[in-house]
């Protein structure tokens, strides 16, 4: 697992810290006092089918609500990171507004799951799924414009068709085997294309005059993933596992989890490196070197 930039003398710029932290205090102090003044309209039920038993008061499920703090957690540790330019890695060193705007992302994950656990109303619900799209919209879109070759107008153009279009699937209802509503499985699809163009990223990096991937923070990120979803399998309503009076709720270790998902996953941009100089120098990016030229030899004549 190699990183750059670990010079402690490397400048810092506390402007990401201080946005994430702004936006974590204002969503998550306006999503507790919707949630106790009633803003987002009655409990209709969603999000009950998370094994949870609904508990008096103006917070409906304390456990799957409270461990979405994890999620306001990972995104101001992403902040500390990209406080630090130097530690960016090829892509995000270039653009490091990106791996601000990627704090704020992973912070309102926290209140907009909270928003449906607290109050399981039809609004929190929406919440909580557009912050799941905003997430998983921002990792395509990453992935595009590193794959392309592009700046961040393509991944703004890409992170907001990948939002509207998850957000547009879901509100057409529907359910699927497994996952539920069928806006999990938009969810779903969204982060297995990221994952996709990822490796494809991996695999081009081999290349002379690519940018190298470190995979390491890559799959453990996965691998997170992949247990997170296996223990959210178990937290439903009516599974052998599922105790609703516990303190401790399987959907409250997914959300555990995918924060630290969302973390791992940005130490593994930050672990992109640049093109070695002398691929670079060699030919262009992505093509075998030149071979060089013969040297002409002048007639005797």
């Amino acid at each position: 697992m190699r990183e750059t930039g670990r010079d402690p003398r490397a400048p810092r710029d506390l402007r990401p810290v201080a946005v994430a932290s702004l936006v974590a205090l204002v969503s998550v102090g306006l999503t507790s006092a919707a949630a106790r003044y009633g803003w987002l309209g009655p409990d209709v039920g969603r999000g009950d089918g998370f094994c949870e038993a609904v508990h008096p008061g103006w917070v409906r499920q304390p456990a799957n609500t409270w461990s979405n703090l994890g999620f306001v957690l990972a995104g101001l540790a992403v902040a500390v990171r990209a406080s630090r330019p130097a530690r960016l890695g090829h892509t995000l060193g270039r653009h490091p507004a990106l791996a601000t705007a990627f704090a704020v992302l992973v912070v309102l994950l926290g209140p907009g799951s909270m928003a449906m656990h607290a109050t399981q109303s039809e609004v929190g619900g929406h919440l909580d799924l557009l912050s799941m799209f905003l997430l998983s919209g921002f990792a395509v879109a990453h992935a595009v414009m590193r794959v392309t070759r592009r700046g961040p107008g393509t991944l703004a153009v890409g992170f907001v068709l990948a939002v509207g279009a998850g957000m547009a699937v879901y509100l057409t209802g529907g359910r699927v085997p497994l996952l539920g509503h069928v806006g999990n499985a938009v969810f779903a699809v969204e982060l297995w294309l990221a994952i996709g163009l990822e490796v494809l990223l991996v695999v081009r990096g081999r290349r002379p005059g690519e940018p190298r991937q470190d995979t390491a923070f890559g799959l453990a990120s996965v691998g997170v993933l992949a247990l997170a979803f296996a223990i959210w399998t178990t937290g439903k309503g009516g599974h052998p596992w599922c105790d609703p009076s516990a303190l401790l709720q399987q959907h409250a270790v997914w959300h555990v989890l995918d924060a630290l998902a969302a973390y791992l996953l940005f130490r593994h941009w930050t672990a992109e490196r640049a093109p070695d100089r002398a691929d670079v120098s060699a030919g262009r990016p992505g093509r075998r070197p030149r071979p060089p030229a013969r040297p002409r030899v002048r007639s005797s004549r």
